[in-house]
């Protein structure tokens, strides 16, 4: 997934601590760039249950002044907070899920770029 720099072209090697420094920064840019790419998903999720509640709570009003009698608005009410609870429960469920999916992406990639400065710390080692 990434590319590491090679050693420079002048023929002289950098020191393997300052190799490993650079790979660790590159490893820890990456995580970040994850974190972001997760909060964007959160930001996107929100923002589409956001927009359904307004257009429940809009629909709400027009059938609160469509119904001439108080047993329909006592109805009409009765339903839309039990359709409001049932959706809240079900973004909460596909937060947990996305939130469960991101925390085993990000464990991996921690896991692959920790790999990879394993090898190459033993490589320069044995070198």
């Amino acid at each position: 997934m990434h590319s590491y720099p090679g050693p420079p072209q002048s023929g002289t090697q950098p020191l393997p601590m300052a190799q490993n420094g650079q790979k660790m920064v590159l490893a820890a840019v990456s995580l970040q760039a994850h974190a972001f790419k997760a909060m964007m998903r959160y930001q996107i999720e929100t923002l589409a249950f956001l927009r359904h509640r307004y257009e429940q709570d809009i629909k709400l009003a027009d059938d609160l002044i469509g119904g001439p009698e108080f047993n329909d608005a006592f109805e009409v009410v009765s339903t839309f907070l039990h359709n409001a609870a049932s959706e809240y429960v079900t973004e909460a469920g596909k937060v947990a899920t996305l939130t469960s999916k991101l925390a085993s992406e990000a464990a991996g990639l921690v896991r692959k770029e920790a790999r990879t400065a394993i090898e190459d710390i033993a490589a320069t080692t044995v070198a």
